[in-house]
């Protein structure tokens, strides 16, 4: 199975207030491992960035000037996630943004109808019922290392997704995916051996039984007689 995992960054929090996507991040899986294969890019939003969503991930207009637009990438862009499954937090925030960028262009599908997705916030909620479920928090609760991640970026927070998205669902917890020979040691099963002759009983003294007995007889009367060993 293919998966995509997928991020994006925005020059702002509403769609419907005409904000654009500014950068794009995928990480590619294959059977919940990674490829090393990935898709990356900055993107002109061609309006201006709040300052709010500067203060977030860094990136003004002045610094994504040079950067080509969302029409000039998204034939690569559809061609990359094609035929996997995409692996969002908080899908509709991302999907509302890639899918407003189609219908500009004209596209005629929207991504969700073109790849299934997951969502991990929504899955998160369902496994932590009452808890923060932020990209962070997942981090801290299944101790994957986000160190780097001053601030926001599309790429770093699809590969810290990647490594999430694992560790929840029970598979490869890590993108390096490389068993060590230490940890082959470390793990590796020793052999029981048993000593030779016969093995030792010990039974119990009269004096043990007959406090076994009155502890027994004790826990009945405490219990009303529902005792459930003997």
């Amino acid at each position: 199975m293919r998966q995509i995992i997928l991020d994006t960054e925005t020059t702002g929090l509403e769609v419907s207030q005409g904000h654009r996507i500014i950068e794009i991040g995928c990480v590619e899986l294959v059977s919940r491992r990674p490829t090393g294969r990935h898709f990356h890019r900055y993107l002109n939003p061609e309006r201006e960035v709040d300052e709010g969503a500067v203060a977030v991930h860094g990136m003004t207009l002045a610094k994504l000037a040079r950067e080509p637009k969302f029409a000039e990438i998204v034939d690569e862009f559809l061609e990359f996630v094609r035929d996997a499954e995409l692996i969002i937090h908080n899908a509709s925030f991302d999907l509302g943004f890639l899918n407003a960028e189609l219908a500009r262009l004209a596209v005629g599908n929207r991504l969700d109808e073109i790849c299934p997705v997951l969502d991990t916030l929504a899955l998160a909620r369902d496994m932590h019922p009452g808890q923060r479920n932020s990209l962070d928090a997942l981090c801290k609760r299944y101790d994957i290392d986000n160190s780097k991640r001053e601030l926001h970026g599309a790429l770093l927070d699809a590969r810290i997704l990647a490594d999430v998205y694992l560790a929840m669902t029970g598979g490869q917890s890590a993108l390096e995916l490389r068993e060590t020979a230490e940890t082959r040691e470390r793990t590796a099963a020793a052999p029981i051996v048993r000593p030779p002759g016969s093995l030792r009983v010990l039974r119990a003294a009269a004096d043990e039984l007959a406090a076994h007995e009155a502890l027994l007889e004790r826990i009945a009367k405490a219990s009303g007689g529902k005792v459930l060993f003997q």
